[in-house]
This record gives structure tokens, C-alpha cells and sequence, in this order.
């Protein structure tokens, strides 16, 4: 198992607890690593989550949890790299939206594997020429 960065919807899944599969992927995970990593527009993309559902016990446990993990912030290098993303798959048609461009960035920029539940979504960044390794946790 290699570090990995690890996406909005595999971390919220792991937040839940549902799915046994990722669950189990998850222990092995932070057994290996000791806490998971993930990106500053994960943070924001689950917080936007519990502050539309006025979801306030939730969310406060999840800002109470988040020092506990690895927490990537997104920086100019990871903005530029991220625009060349979004850019090039607006121009050809194949959108995956300004947050998942930046995700994307984030795990080329610091050589990580990204852990997605959504690899078809993330696919469109391969095709480009992009070194994305993708892993899915659901499998």
C-alpha cells in the first residue's frame, strides 16, 4: 500500500462507516500510515456539505477530528498545474469541475496515488498525459 491522497468521496465514506469494503481499506490505510491524507479542498468540500445540511453537531466533529489527519493546502504551483487540468478538459469537452481539477493537481504535485470511488471521472486527467494514479477503495 503506497501513501495516497485520499478524495472528498472516499473520505466521506470513511466518516460514515457504511461501506465495509472501503472501511476495511481504510484500517489497513492508517495502520500503515497512521492518519489519512487529504487535500484543503476536501476540507472545504465536506464542511460546504454540513453547513448546507445545518448539519452543526456533525460538522463540529468533523473540525474537531480534522487536526488528527494530514491536511494538504493548495498552493501556486498546485493552482497553476490545476488550471492546466480544468483548462484543457473544458476545452475538449470532458469537465470534472474546478474542485476535482484541483484534487487531481494536488496528487501529481506531491506524487501521491488518489483514492476515488469516481476513477472514470478522474480517467479524463489520465487521457490528457497526466500521471495520475488512480486507486478505488469500493473494490
Amino acid at each position: 500500500m503506497n501513501k495516497s491522497l485520499i478524495d472528498t468521496d472516499i473520505f466521506s465514506e470513511i466518516i460514515k462507516g457504511v461501506d465495509p469494503t472501503v472501511a476495511a481499506h481504510a484500517r489497513t490505510y492508517r495502520r500503515a500510515f497512521g492518519r489519512y491524507t487529504v487535500s484543503a479542498v476536501t476540507v472545504m468540500e465536506i464542511v460546504q456539505g454540513y453547513q448546507q445540511k445545518q448539519a452543526t453537531r456533525q460538522l463540529q466533529a468533523f473540525l474537531t477530528a480534522l487536526p488528527t489527519q494530514e491536511v494538504l493546502p493548495f498552493e501556486e504551483a498546485d493552482g497553476e498545474l490545476a488550471g492546466r487540468i480544468a483548462g484543457e478538459l473544458e476545452r475538449t469537452g470532458r469537465p470534472i469541475g474546478t474542485a476535482d481539477s484541483m484534487i487531481a493537481a494536488l496528487a501529481i504535485g506531491h506524487g501521491l496515488e488518489l483514492v476515488t470511488g469516481n476513477t472514470a471521472h478522474f480517467q479524463r486527467v489520465q487521457q490528457l498525459g497526466y500521471p495520475l494514479i488512480l486507486v478505488n477503495w469500493r473494490n
